[in-house]
């Protein structure tokens, strides 16, 4: 049976890395924009991380005719009131960086103690038909933010991101652990009932 095909509206390659992995059980060829053709970022300016996923994944499925998945992810730390949330990927301005990003969050929480520095990976997911229907699915990963960042893997917050479940950051995880528990691998396995529906 032929595999159809979704879109994963991002260039982001370690999200789409993460997708392709959390839907390889499914017959399904999962591809990321750079491997579909030349479309331009779509500006991210809804208050929400659902606004966000809904607008990405309507736009890409209006301009690819096909099914598409998107999602908008971020930190939410307690003592900053859900900062940066929606500017996570932003929070230390232009150009993007992971480094300077990380280096902003410490000096926001200098004098904070462990037990105030709480926080929360949150992912909203948008599976979109070409001028259909919109479907959504959202995943929370609870944490705390270490004084400094551990681990070489991941990406983004993850070196930060400390998780007491399993006593290490998501930056120190293997794929398949982090696949097992992350806000993004809650957020598709709500989406997978949509998926595998259409799938079928």
């Amino acid at each position: 049976m032929t595999a159809k095909r979704l879109i994963v509206a991002s260039h982001n390659s370690h999200k789409i890395r993460e997708i392709k992995e959390l839907t390889s059980h499914l017959n399904l060829q999962v591809l990321g924009l750079p491997e579909v053709g030349e479309y331009p970022p779509i500006l991210e300016d809804g208050d929400t991380f659902k606004e966000n996923a809904r607008k990405k994944a309507v736009e890409i499925a209006n301009l690819t005719g096909e099914l598409v998945l998107a999602d908008d992810s971020g930190l939410e730390v307690d003592a900053l009131d859900g900062a940066p949330g929606v500017h996570s990927a932003r929070y230390a301005g232009e150009p993007l960086s992971d480094q300077r990003n990380n280096e902003l969050l410490l000096k926001k929480l200098e004098g904070y103690p462990l037990e105030r520095r709480g926080a929360g990976f949150r992912c909203a997911m948008a599976l979109a038909r070409p001028h259909g229907q919109v479907e959504f699915s959202e995943g929370v990963c609870r944490g705390v933010i270490l004084f400094e960042p551990r681990g070489s893997c991941g990406f983004g917050y993850d070196p930060l991101f400390f998780v007491p479940e399993v006593g290490l950051t998501f930056a120190e995880l293997s794929s398949d652990v982090k696949n097992s528990i992350s806000h993004r691998y809650l957020a598709m396995r709500k989406m997978l009932q949509a998926i595998e529906r259409i799938e079928a």
